[in-house]
């Protein structure tokens, strides 16, 4: 089967598919790494308002992902979080959840994205904001991922700032809750996170905020998209505490781990991986590291395409590899998010897609590939 792809410079050559798709693997009842998929939304097409969801569609991928096994990451940045999708979005996605899927597995993003970070005046507008979102997500019986605030990026003044603020926030939550330490790349706005933009004494401050919360933290996602970094933060992190890689060029190795320690996985690459994570981990727990390796490694070349600078369109292939895969019946985007990447982004994701095995039902994928580049003229 051939499909002919453009170049960078619009030059249409052959491209003859060789990958044969990945059979789904459900992960098993004991994995040997804790796995989440930060899922993504459908948008609704035929909406007057460009930021409408389909529900029906959104939640079909949850049930697809619960399916496999994997856990969900709810309203977090691969469903467009505070980029398109709105807080009382993403409170009717985190209840919608919950109430469809009362068994999975579901850790759900907690911010302060309905407080505008202009109108932000003091960490206690931030405190009010969190605990805002803290006590509706627990009245749904969520569990919450305490994501980084773009308020409090911006009134915060010292490390102490973001230690005081933390220790009072997660003083309010019921259950351990998963800490998020976003990097700049996936949102600007995250710039000097921890009060400082040295990463020595940002890692301190997060070691201090774990260590003096230990009973409210059940891990941490880590996304710098630096292994270096998230081993460091790995080995000082207290015993039983989780690290969750969250980094979408270097899964493979930091799950493997090493003599000293491994990551779970809590990754928006995850979304349109989800049909290779229980065979790899299964691979893993039976200690067949080099099958691990095998599965995993022919997708980080995808994954970092992906999360190509500017990192934080990658939402854009996440979408665009589900519909390629069938799981929703167009490419259109929340706040018109198809748009941020062009046409030779989308080409090359399809073929590395089909060199890993990540192309589901090739005919249909090149009949969308073909669609796609029939609308740019081609």
């Amino acid at each position: 089967m051939q499909i002919a792809l453009p170049d960078a410079t619009g030059t249409l050559s052959p491209h003859a598919l060789t990958g044969t798709p990945i059979p789904p693997t459900p992960l098993g009842p004991d994995p040997a790494r804790t796995c989440f998929s930060a899922a993504h939304v459908v948008a609704d097409p035929f909406a007057d308002d460009i930021r409408a969801i389909d529900w029906d569609a959104t939640m079909a991928f949850r049930r697809h992902l619960h399916g496999l096994g994997l856990g969900i990451a709810e309203a977090m940045d691969t469903a467009q979080r505070g980029m398109g999708l709105g807080w009382p979005q993403a409170l009717e996605l985190i209840r919608r959840t919950r109430a469809e899927l009362p068994d999975a597995l579901v850790f759900n993003g907690c911010g302060t994205d309905h407080l505008d970070p202009a109108e932000a005046r003091t960490t206690d507008d931030v405190r009010r904001a969190y605990a805002e979102q803290v006590e509706a997500i627990q009245a749904a019986d969520g569990r919450i991922v305490l994501m980084a605030s773009r308020a409090l990026a911006r009134v915060a003044t010292s490390p102490d700032d973001y230690a005081a603020l933390y220790g009072d926030v997660l003083a309010g939550c019921d259950r351990p809750v998963i800490l998020h330490w976003l990097g700049a790349m996936f949102d600007p706005a995250l710039a000097g996170y921890w009060g400082t933009d040295d990463f020595g004494t940002a890692l301190d401050t997060v070691v201090g905020i774990i260590e003096a919360n230990r009973a409210k933290v059940d891990g941490i996602k880590i996304s710098l998209l630096d292994a270096d970094k998230e081993v460091a933060l790995r080995r000082r992190l207290p015993a039983g505490v989780r690290m969750y890689t969250g980094d979408d060029f270097n899964y493979p190795e930091l799950m493997q781990g090493d003599g000293e320690g491994h990551s779970h996985a809590l990754l928006g690459i995850f979304d349109p991986l989800a049909v290779a994570v229980g065979r790899a981990v299964d691979q893993l727990g039976r200690g067949d590291v080099a099958g691990f390796r095998a599965t995993l490694d022919p997708t980080v070349p995808l994954a970092r395409h992906v999360f190509r600078a500017p990192t934080r369109f990658y939402k854009t292939g996440v979408v665009f590899l589900a519909w390629l895969n069938g799981h929703q019946d167009h490419f259109v985007m929340i706040d018109g998010a198809q748009g941020k990447r062009p046409l030779p982004y989308f080409a090359d994701a399809f073929r590395m897609a089909d060199a890993c095995g990540l192309l589901a039902d090739p005919d249909l994928a090149v009949d969308r590939m073909n669609r796609l580049l029939r609308m740019h003229g081609l």
